[in-house]
């Protein structure tokens, strides 16, 4: 059982406690967290997270490529296989969405990647 986080912060149940997330949601929070979490910034650590923050410096035209291989390595210790991956602007944000697999149950997980423009 994981707890959900929303922005840094964890998010309430309104009963003085936090929201939890089971399952597919679990999984799911666990990927998020993965992927916006910057590869290295845990000494003890240093597998984990992402490399999402380096797409500011690739090409334009790699991005989307890059962004795949760099979620595909963050989420290496998940047992989900990732089907599709997808660079998208919407207003001021650039939001990475991945279509998964896990367990025959397809998630979406969307991050925005900072940086971008």
């Amino acid at each position: 059982m994981a707890l959900i986080l929303r922005e840094g912060d964890y998010v309430p149940n309104g009963q003085g406690g936090f929201r939890k997330a089971e399952g597919a949601a679990e999984v799911l929070e666990r990927i998020l967290w993965k992927l916006t979490v910057k590869r290295g910034s845990f000494p003890f650590l240093p597998q984990l997270g992402s490399r999402l923050h380096l797409l500011a410096g690739a090409p334009v035209k790699e991005r989307e490529a890059l962004a795949g291989q760099y979620a595909a390595e963050a989420l290496a210790d998940e047992a989900v296989e990732l089907r599709e991956v997808r660079l998208s602007r919407e207003g001021e944000k650039t939001l990475l969405t991945l279509k998964l697999d896990w367990q025959g149950e397809e998630l979406t997980a969307t991050v925005e990647v900072g940086g971008l423009e």
